[in-house]
């Protein structure tokens, strides 16, 4: 692919490191999340307390997962991933490069898609707001945490019940790549 997809690579590799800089230099102090002295009355724990979020430490594992898998099911014969969680993008791409346009693209939609799932976990959620509604392809979308998706803000963009469209980080990451594959296509027709 082009210089496009590399950037949207780097991009989902940096995300992921700034979660893992914010997993190592913010640890858990406390079962809130956070440090606090009780005033009340407490028991000790049996068990010591998790020194990072876990939510953040099994989100990256299932990241890394998602991408190793993918990469063995399409590149059986690659070479293995050896270096840090930072670095399964550029292994992935590396490792699936010589493959059909459509396991690339595929490929790529799941990093674009990871790169926006690091930066929502890291408080990020303006990173939806530069992406078309798949609808009315207006821009104009807002991250709504209670239903883990893109909401539409046109007034207009509704569906048949009447409520706003919503779109999962998948379906923005799909229309986004498949985007960038089609102007691909039609600069080398040109």
């Amino acid at each position: 692919m082009g210089n496009r997809t590399d950037d949207d690579t780097s991009a989902a590799a940096g995300r992921l490191g700034a979660l893992l800089t914010h997993l190592r230099q913010r640890p858990v102090t406390g079962p809130a999340g956070h440090s606090y002295i009780p005033s009340g009355p407490h028991t000790h724990p049996v068990h010591s307390p998790a020194l990072v979020d876990l939510g953040v430490v099994d989100h990256v594992n299932a990241s890394v997962a998602e991408l190793v898998d993918y990469a063995h099911d399409v590149a059986p014969d690659g070479e293995p991933l050896s270096e840090g969680a930072q670095n399964v993008y550029r292994w992935v791409v590396d490792r699936t490069s010589d493959a059909p346009a459509e396991v690339r693209q595929r490929r790529d939609t799941i990093i674009y898609r990871q790169s926006l799932e690091h930066a929502i976990a890291a408080g990020d959620v303006k990173v939806v707001r530069p992406h078309r509604c798949p609808a009315c392809r207006t821009l104009g979308l807002f991250w709504r945490a209670e239903f883990g998706k893109a909401v539409c803000t046109n007034g207009r963009c509704l569906t048949k019940d009447g409520l706003s469209h919503k779109w999962s980080l998948a379906r923005l990451a799909y229309e986004h790549i498949a985007e960038q594959y089609e102007k691909a296509v039609r600069d080398c027709a040109t």
